[in-house]
């Protein structure tokens, strides 16, 4: 009988084992079945397809084929993937492209994924790079639709370089930068101390500020590429890129300040956009009355801005005040019909400034293509836009920015171009800006 008993508790033990690792099991499929399903080299994996808003395909998960056109293949690559890109939709959106549930399996069949990107803006973004590492990316301010996303370098998926990991022409060709970098602003951050001065200085419209090419703090000398001018007006302050009026308005409004308009303006947080978490921007408030302080005015010293926050900052700004989070997936269909299978991804926003603040800086970014970069780069469109040239030490050029937004609610288009060592903002970063613009908004 003895026997017996401890036989019939080990049995009871062992089904009792048994039962919990059944149930582990079944809370840990529930759980993560959707990322098991999505492995690389299981037999559902990707099964889907993904397609640009014009229909174009760009990856077929059943063949493993990409899009026909080089251009479009090398261009779209950090969006689309490989097996070298955490944050690409292959990788981020695999249980959406073989339709996995917790309940059917994939037993319903796979989905295919219609983007918001345009495919052949991409191309055009690409090309205007000139092969230059960088960001292009711009998006409708209003409804979140990204239309053009392009990091570089890039390569062509169906013909990886044979030497990616020791030639410097493709360094960091695995990183997302729209999404995973974070650069020094150089004077696109004026766009934060401008924001700042509207808000806190009340005196700012009897503001001015005469150049003469540098600017003494203490010991300290902040410079400007040449004097800018006398008595100038907090518009042509702007408009000039015064490194010297800047440093002086920081001064004036103190680093905490400065932060907490970073901090405001949303350039500090880290966004989710098809569950990709972007990188987070970051501010450090100098010491109130150091240089180091009137160079984080400027956007040097330990000024960091992330490419998409940065965008969706601008989209803000041309909003009224309300920043749009970008968006890719247009929509999400049974493969090869049209039949819905999920609803359409949510629009999701925030607060940044007020709306009389907002409308301050558009009329003094739209200054700034009037009197300093040209509209006839730009056609008919009403561009406001701010250039940067943000040094970053060593014997390296410069980083080029040139972002901004179209003010018309018929063209709602955010931009961000980014030229890394690219030196000049308006020349370079802006000339890139012009010819994607002209391409988005040719139709």
């Amino acid at each position: 009988m003895k026997r017996l008993n401890r036989r019939t508790a080990i049995t009871l033990v062992l089904v009792a084992g048994f039962l919990a690792g059944v149930l582990f099991f079944c809370v840990q499929l529930f759980r993560s079945g959707n990322d098991w399903v999505g492995f690389f080299g299981t037999t559902y994996y990707e099964s889907g397809a993904i397609y640009d808003s014009k229909g174009v395909k760009l990856y077929d998960g059943q063949t493993g084929e990409y899009a026909e056109d080089w251009s479009t293949r090398v261009s779209t690559l950090h969006l689309v993937g490989d097996r070298n890109f955490g944050t690409s939709l292959r990788s981020v959106l695999a249980s959406r492209l073989t339709g996995y549930n917790p309940v059917t399996g994939t037993t319903l069949g796979s989905h295919d994924v219609t983007l918001t990107v345009d495919g052949s803006l991409n191309a055009a973004a690409y090309h205007a790079l000139n092969g230059r590492k960088g960001v292009v990316a711009v998006y409708n301010y209003l409804t979140g639709d990204m239309e053009c996303l392009v990091s570089a370098p890039s390569y062509d998926p169906l013909n990886p370089p044979g030497d990616i990991n020791e030639n410097p022409a493709y360094e960091g060709a695995y990183l997302n930068r729209f999404f995973s970098a974070t650069y020094t602003p150089g004077s696109i951050f004026k766009i934060v101390t401008t924001a700042a001065a509207i808000e806190k200085k009340k005196d700012l419209d009897a503001f001015t500020f005469s150049c003469t090419g540098s600017y003494q703090i203490g010991e300290d000398t902040i410079t400007c590429p040449y004097a800018h001018g006398q008595n100038m007006n907090i518009d042509q302050c702007l408009a000039s890129s015064c490194n010297g009026a800047y440093a002086q308005l920081a001064l004036e409004l103190g680093g905490d300040t400065l932060e907490k308009y970073m901090e405001t303006g949303g350039l500090m947080e880290s966004l989710e956009i098809c569950d990709i978490s972007t990188a987070q921007g970051s501010f450090e408030a100098a010491p109130d009355g150091s240089a180091y302080l009137g160079w984080s005015g400027v956007g040097q010293y330990k000024d960091l801005v992330n490419p998409c926050t940065m965008l969706s900052f601008l989209g803000g700004i041309a909003n009224r005040g309300i920043a749009v989070v970008p968006q890719l997936v247009e929509k999400e269909t049974l493969s090869g019909s049209a039949v819905p299978a999920a609803f359409p991804d949510g629009t999701d926003s925030f607060k940044i400034y007020d709306e009389a603040t907002c409308d301050r800086l558009k009329q003094m970014l739209r200054n700034n293509v009037v009197s300093q970069y040209g509209q006839s780069q730009f056609g008919e469109l009403p561009v406001c836009a701010k250039s940067g040239t943000a040094e970053v030490g060593g014997d390296k050029q410069p980083h080029a920015w040139f972002v901004g937004f179209v003010d018309d609610v018929n063209t709602p288009l955010a931009f961000l171009v980014l030229v890394e060592n690219g030196g000049s903002g308006a020349s370079v970063a802006g000339s890139v800006a012009a010819q994607v613009l002209a391409k988005a908004t040719a139709n």
